[in-house]
């Protein structure tokens, strides 16, 4: 068991769900949102209610894998924030450290799905998720965790760094999973690389940090940077790379299956991964872990809600040494 703190989001969830109206429709290089046009009433199928974000997502899944986990992000005092809070306790999550703000709401999303094609659109506020400078790099003296998860911060790199280098101080290791703000600060987050253990990213975000057109090309060039390289590529699978261990790995995909939710896959995938790498598994066993776990949560609805507990037994998978 490790003791790892995740910081990032925490959302409430809102799902519409329908068969018909739904449907993205395309007329010419436009795209509707099916039968909904401003002013119209749209009779949907079913609602549902849960609880996401980035941050959150992971720490599910790792405290459902028995590491003790700590969750750091920013929610309000309303009904979403009180959610949020329910999902912590049910899974023995550590919510010391969850900051409370005083404008403004708890972040949440609408999410519009369409039942018979999995398409989804997301409609996201976000609220108290969209600061995090309230936070203190300090506390990690008193949390002395062995590993960060840190997903987006919405581009608050002045945060992002200061924990960053704190991490490295105390000698925790970091896997990170940049959003699309980090990115936009290209030049700054290759230099903060520096401080991360593990990189998780699909294949345009590498696209955007490292030359390369293929997976292994990327993967080749973030080596240069972090020890352990994850570039994801959807259906397609995946590329990882150890280049400390000069192991590189190409995969597909666990299992196909109908996609019903694909919100937090890609979450699930990290930190399916860390759960069991942060245990010594291997990199082809880490990477299969979470995998299954992605596949595991986009068949039902819910970022976290089939998030795996780590005493399912796993078949082989796609994989290849490169």
């Amino acid at each position: 068991m490790k003791r790892v703190l995740c910081i990032g989001a925490a959302l409430q969830d809102i799902y519409l769900l329908d068969h018909d109206d739904l449907v993205a429709t395309k007329v010419g290089g436009m795209a509707s949102l099916g039968k909904v046009v401003p002013g119209s009433k749209v009779d949907i199928d079913r609602m549902y209610f849960e609880v996401g974000g980035g941050g959150l997502n992971a720490a599910v899944t790792l405290a459902r894998n028995g590491h003790e986990v700590i969750f750091m992000g920013n929610v309000a005092h309303d009904a979403a924030g009180d959610a949020v809070m329910r999902v912590l306790d049910r899974e023995s999550i550590d919510n010391s450290y969850v900051g409370f703000v005083e404008r403004g709401g708890t972040g949440a999303s609408v999410i519009l799905l369409d039942k018979l094609s999995g398409e989804r659109t997301v409609l996201t506020y976000r609220g108290a998720s969209a600061k995090y400078s309230n936070f203190d790099e300090n506390d990690l003296d008193l949390i002395q965790p062995d590993w960060l998860y840190i997903t987006t911060l919405r581009g608050d790199m002045e945060t992002l760094e200061r924990f960053l280098i704190k991490a490295h101080d105390i000698g925790a290791k970091v896997m990170l999973n940049p959003g699309i703000k980090e990115l936009e600060e290209a030049r700054r987050l290759m230099k903060l690389l520096a401080y991360v253990d593990v990189l998780l990213v699909n294949k345009e975000e590498a696209s955007r940090l490292v030359p390369g057109t293929t997976l292994t090309e990327l993967a080749y060039h973030l080596g240069g940077y972090v020890p352990v390289a994850l570039i994801t590529d959807g259906g397609m699978g995946g590329v990882v790379n150890e280049a400390t261990a000069q192991e590189m790995y190409r995969f597909g995909i666990y299992e196909d299956v109908k996609v019903v939710d694909a919100t937090g896959a890609g979450d699930a995938f990290g930190s399916g991964f860390l759960a069991a790498y942060a245990e010594g598994a291997s990199l082809e066993g880490a990477v299969r872990f979470g995998s299954a776990n992605a596949t595991a949560v986009v068949q039902e609805i819910g970022a976290n809600t089939r998030a795996l507990y780590g005493d399912e037994v796993l078949h082989m998978m796609p994989m290849q040494k490169i």
